[in-house]
């Protein structure tokens, strides 16, 4: 057997293995370097322009020039080598990359916030039961990412977390038998008989399928909906509050279907069997068949949704009960 010269080169697996190897170490160090060129700031505005949907909305929310947020956009843009946004002619909407990009933005910015906000050496020591009750929608499209925060910052604070709707929710806050309610609290006649904060004002906007006539208009009108199939959402009592701002313009939707799923509704939207307005709260871009939604904003100004946390006034709130409250104030002001 003829021994191996001690000059000869690597076996091919070894180089295989090198070059993997250095491609890895490559990839990692242009991803550092792409990390390095990433702020706060642009996070921040990137952000408030995905949920704005137009730059100079974003730009209003954070009190900045259009020019600020678009320049934060494209360096982020050119930072990360893909397109965060689509832009249309009323506005953007985030793309496939920027919709991830967006979740990844959002959790650096909340945990930076409750890094700064929250009482360092108290929390994890304060101990309690915060008896919450909350409404459908509330439960689904607002409340788990800030229970999950909450938790990591006071982990020895259970929240007794009950599904009931807006009504039920101000009688027991009113009773005593809840310490807060998480409600659409624009959906209430009266709120006098209660200490209440307004979370979250969430626009409404327009859905439809990426084909549907009303795409390819300038701009859209309420009289322009009302020539189309509307689906109309009853859950959280979509249906009562629907019916105000179309009769204070003295017209009615051309109701096809009602439903109470959040999902039905969408594959309805989405198959082009009829529009619907709703906020961007409840948003999603796509069914569970895989199918676009559009969100267009109407020319009309239609009030926004309203989510807001109430209490009994004059109640004495436990330590749980009140961090549970600030904690809310303060991630949804962030």
């Amino acid at each position: 057997m003829v021994g191996r010269d001690r000059h000869e080169s690597p076996s091919l697996p070894s180089t295989i293995a090198k070059a993997i190897h250095k491609n890895k170490r490559q990839v990692l160090e242009k991803q550092m370097a792409k990390g390095k060129d990433i702020s706060m700031r642009q996070l921040r505005y990137f952000v408030a322009a995905a949920d704005a949907g137009q730059f100079s909305q974003a730009a209003l929310k954070v009190h900045v020039s259009q020019s600020a947020i678009t320049a934060a956009v494209l360096q982020l843009e050119e930072s990360l080598g893909v397109s965060l946004f689509e832009r249309l002619p009323y506005g953007v909407a985030l793309t496939a990359e920027g919709h991830k990009f967006a979740q990844h933005a959002r959790h650096i910015l909340d945990t930076l916030q409750d890094a700064l906000s929250e009482p360092l050496f108290l929390s994890h020591v304060m101990q309690g039961e915060v008896r919450v009750g909350a409404s459908y929608t509330v439960l689904g499209y607002f409340l788990p990412s800030l229970l999950a925060r909450f938790k990591r910052s006071y982990p020895q604070v259970e929240i007794d977390l009950i599904d009931m709707d807006r009504e039920s929710i101000e009688t027991a806050v009113a009773d005593g038998r809840l310490d807060l309610g998480l409600a659409i609290i624009s959906n209430s006649p009266d709120l006098s008989r209660f200490e209440h904060h307004v979370l979250i004002r969430s626009r409404r906007q327009l859905w439809l399928a990426s084909q549907h006539p009303l795409m390819t208009a300038t701009s859209v009108t309420l009289e322009d909906v009302a020539r189309h199939a509307y689906i109309l959402a009853t859950v959280d009592e979509g249906d009562v509050s629907t019916s105000r701002y179309w009769d204070a313009r003295g017209l009615v939707p051309d109701v096809a279907f009602r439903t109470s799923s959040m999902e039905a509704l969408r594959g309805l939207v989405a198959h082009g069997f009829g529009v619907t307005i709703l906020s961007d709260m409840l948003y999603r871009a796509w069914s569970l068949e895989g199918k676009k939604i559009e969100a267009r904003p109407l020319a009309d100004a239609i009030p926004s949704m309203e989510l807001g946390l109430i209490w009994r006034p004059g109640a004495s709130l436990s330590e749980p009960a009140q961090a549970f409250r600030q904690f809310l104030i303060m991630a949804c002001a962030s």
